[in-house]
């Protein structure tokens, strides 16, 4: 039976495209968990399939130049995150980061979310899906929505100079509708910290 299953898992992995990021969950149907395990062990031993960590594989790209290329943390985590129909959105050190706010690579990178906790470890990085309320998942803006994260945790008392400017940079390039949403949406401190950021700068304000 356990050949079998294995047999299948390679057929179906085979159609995948190179790059795949590959769970447990993608092969329900074609056997038992522990049978699908084994499999997944068995085809990662043979090379066919990388384990990134328990329970994630990932299948080989090549690179003429590089070799293999092994995805990212983040690619992983929006990768789970669309398997498992979940929203996750980058929260704390990691919300400074992606805006370059903080220069660190995070070894620690959190997302909130809409799904179940979930802790995945990549060699020295921690993935972290840290379930939150409905109101911060409701916020919509791309841009708007980290600087709104960064803004909790940083605090809004004595920011530098330097990092007020990119922080309205960055909210001068939002959608204005989306900007409306977030802003309506965001803690008391931290909207009115925007609020006066933004104020009087240009049509891009909204009113809230």
């Amino acid at each position: 039976m356990e050949n079998s299953v294995t047999d299948i898992i390679d057929q179906k992995i085979a159609k995948q495209r190179p790059g795949s990021i590959l769970v447990q969950e993608d092969f329900r149907g074609t056997g038992t968990a522990t049978a699908i395990n084994m499999a997944l062990s068995r085809l990662a031993g043979k090379g066919k399939i990388y384990r990134l960590t328990h329970g994630i594989y990932y299948k080989p790209k090549q690179d003429p130049l590089f070799g293999d290329l092994l995805p990212s943390p983040q690619e992983v985590a929006e990768s789970i995150a669309r398997k498992e129909h979940i929203r996750i959105r980058p929260s704390g050190m990691y919300a400074l980061h992606k805006l370059g706010i903080s220069t660190q690579v995070p070894t620690r990178m959190v997302y909130l979310t809409n799904g179940q906790r979930r802790e995945i470890r990549m060699g020295k990085t921690e993935i972290i899906f840290k379930p939150t309320t409905a109101k911060k998942m409701a916020l919509k803006g791309p841009l708007s929505s980290l600087v709104i994260q960064a803004l909790e945790e940083l605090g809004t008392i004595d920011l530098p100079e330097k990092v007020q400017q990119k922080m309205k940079d960055f909210l001068n390039k939002e959608n204005p509708a989306l900007l409306k949403n977030d802003l309506a949406l965001a803690p008391a401190r931290v909207h009115d910290f925007i609020y006066h950021l933004l104020k009087g700068n240009n049509d891009r304000m909204v009113n809230a």
